[in-house]
C-alpha cells in the first residue's frame, strides 16, 4: 500500500529532486511547484504515480493533483525534502482555461480517469459476484437456480454498485474537482431516485417552469460527469458571494436549486441526444459503408456503452433480430467489441509486472470471460493508461471487418461472457467458425497490441513491486 511518504518521495523524484524546487506550496487539492530546471521534471512519471490524479502546468508552475489528502502529502514532502512549509494558496488563484485542443482533450481524460479509477475496487468486487453467479448458475455448473437466494444475492451485489454508479461517480468526480462530495452524491442520487425513474418516458415539470422527459440514468456515466462538472462552477460562484455565516445552509441549497433543472432538463438528457445522433448516424453509415461499417461500430462500441450512447444501436439490433431472426450488424459488432475488451485485459495481465496491478488485471480477465462484465478493464486499463483503449479499438475494427466480409450473423442475445459464442451456432457451421475466428482476431490483435504498445516504459505498472 502506498503511504504518504512513498507518494511524496515519488513526486519529489519526478519533479527533479529537492534541489530543483525553488518553491513548493499547496491548495485544496494540488501540490504546486516552482522549479529551477523544467527539463528535469518527468511529468509522465508523476502522472503515472499511484495516488496522483493528474499534473498540470499553469503560469510556469507545476501542479500535481492529489485530492483532499494533499495537506498530508505536502507535510510528508516538506519533511523528506527538508524545505520550509508555505501557507496554502487559494484553489482558484490561477484558474485559467487553456482552449487548445490538446489541453481540452487531456483535461477531459484526466477528469474522467480521476473520477473512474478510484471506483475500480468496487467495480471489480461487483463483477466478481456476477462471475460467481455465472459460474454457479444454470448456464454453467447449474448448482443454483435463478430463484435461489444465492443467485438473488449475487445479482443484488452486482446491482448495488452498477445500478447506483451515478452516486459513486458523483462522489469521486466531486473529489476530483475539489467540490462538495456530499452534493456530488446527492446529484447522482437524483438521477436514480425510484420516484423519478418510475416516470421514465413521461413529461415532468421542474418547479413548474422547465418541462423535461424523464429517463432512467442507472449505470450511466456521462450525465453525472457533466452535472458535477457544471456544479463545481455553480458551487464556486455561491461560495464567493454568500457570507461565511450563511454559507453552510445556503451554498449547498442554492447550488442544488440551480443544478436540479440544469441537470434533469439539459445535461442528463445529452447522453440520449448524442446517442441518438451517433446511433442513427452509424446505422445510416451501415447502409453505405460496406464491410467497413461493422468494423467502425465494433471499434466505437465500448466507448458508446461507457457513455450510455448505445441505446439506439441496441434497439436497431434487437429489431433486426426479432424481424429476421438474425442481426449481421449491431449485435455482431457489440459481441466482437466485447472480446476485444477481453483481449485488452489479457494483454495487460501478461505485460504488467507490478504485483497489485497484475492481480487487478487477472480479475479483469476472469470477470470478463466468465462474468461478462467489462467495465473494470475499460476503466482500469483503457481509461487509466489510454493506449490499451486504442489497441482495443484497432482489434475490434479488424475483427469486425472480418465478420462483415464473412457475413457473420448473431442469432441470440443475452450472454456477454464466453458463452456469447453460442449466438453464432444457429447460423450453421460456417457462421460458427467465422464468428469464432472474428472474435479470436479481435481478442488476439488487442492482446498483442496491448502487450507491445499499451504502456509507457516508465509506467508504474511495468515496475516490479
Amino acid at each position: 500500500m502506498t503511504t504518504y511518504n512513498d507518494l511524496a518521495q515519488n513526486i519529489l523524484d519526478g519533479i527533479g529532486g529537492k534541489d530543483n524546487i525553488s518553491m513548493a506550496t499547496h491548495c485544496m487539492t494540488r501540490l504546486r511547484f516552482n522549479v529551477k530546471d523544467e527539463s528535469a521534471v518527468d511529468g509522465d512519471a508523476i502522472r503515472n504515480t499511484s495516488g496522483v490524479l493528474g499534473i498540470n502546468k499553469s503560469g510556469g508552475q507545476y501542479q500535481v493533483i492529489i485530492g483532499q489528502q494533499v495537506p498530508k502529502v505536502y507535510k510528508a514532502l516538506t519533511s523528506i525534502a527538508g524545505i520550509a512549509s508555505e501557507e496554502p494558496v487559494d484553489e482558484n488563484v490561477d484558474k485559467k482555461i487553456d482552449w487548445s485542443p490538446k489541453a481540452i482533450g487531456m483535461s477531459i481524460l484526466n477528469y474522467l480517469s480521476g473520477s473512474m479509477t478510484p471506483l475500480i475496487p468496487g467495480m471489480l468486487t461487483a463483477a466478481m459476484f456476477k462471475t460467481i453467479q455465472a459460474l454457479l448458475g444454470p448456464d454453467l455448473l447449474n448448482l443454483i437456480s435463478v430463484e435461489s437466494d444465492m443467485y438473488l444475492l449475487t445479482e443484488a451485489m452486482y446491482n448495488a454498485f452498477f445500478y447506483f454508479l451515478p452516486v459513486f461517480i458523483g462522489f469521486t468526480a466531486a473529489k476530483k474537482l475539489g467540490v462538495s462530495q456530499v452534493l456530488g452524491m446527492l446529484m447522482g442520487t437524483l438521477l436514480v431516485v425510484p420516484d423519478l425513474v418510475a416516470l421514465e418516458g413521461q413529461t415532468f415539470s421542474i418547479y413548474g417552469l422547465f418541462p423535461t422527459t424523464m429517463h432512467n440514468y442507472a449505470q450511466t456515466v456521462l450525465p453525472i460527469i457533466l452535472s458535477v462538472w457544471v456544479m463545481s462552477y455553480v458551487e464556486s460562484f455561491f461560495k464567493k458571494i454568500i457570507p461565511d455565516v450563511l454559507s453552510t445552509i445556503f451554498v449547498p441549497f442554492l447550488t442544488m436549486l440551480i443544478m436540479v433543472p440544469v441537470s434533469l432538463v439539459a445535461l442528463a438528457p445529452l447522453g440520449n441526444i448524442f446517442g441518438a445522433w451517433i446511433g442513427n448516424g452509424l446505422i445510416a453509415f451501415g447502409s453505405v459503408g460496406g464491410f467497413l461499417a461493422l468494423g467502425v461500430v465494433a471499434a466505437l462500441w465500448s466507448f458508446l456503452v461507457m457513455t450510455g450512447m448505445h441505446q439506439v444501436l441496441i434497439v436497431f439490433g434487437i429489431t433486426s433480430l426479432l424481424e429476421t431472426g438474425v442481426d449481421t450488424f449491431v449485435l455482431t459488432a457489440g459481441g466482437i467489441a466485447t472480446w476485444a475488451a477481453f483481449g485488452m485485459a489479457f494483454g495487460g495481465f501478461l505485460r504488467i509486472r507490478n504485483k497489485e496491478e497484475k492481480a487487478l488485471a487477472l480479475g479483469y480477465v476472469v470477470s470478463g470471460l466468465i462474468g461478462g462484465v467489462t467495465e473494470p478493464v475499460l476503466y482500469g486499463l483503457g481509461v487509466k493508461y489510454k493506449r490499451p483503449f486504442i489497441a482495443m479499438m484497432i482489434g475490434g475494427f479488424i475483427g469486425g471487418v472480418y465478420a462483415s466480409l464473412m457475413n457473420v450473423g448473431s442469432y441470440l442475445m443475452g450472454a456477454t461472457n464466453f458463452l456469447a459464442l453460442l449466438t453464432y451456432v444457429a447460423g450453421g457451421r460456417a457462421n460458427l467458425i467465422n464468428g469464432c475466428i472474428s472474435v479470436a482476431i479481435a481478442f488476439g490483435v488487442t492482446a498483442v497490441l496491448t502487450y507491445l504498445f499499451g504502456f509507457d516504459k516508465n509506467d508504474p505498472a511495468l515496475q516490479k513491486s
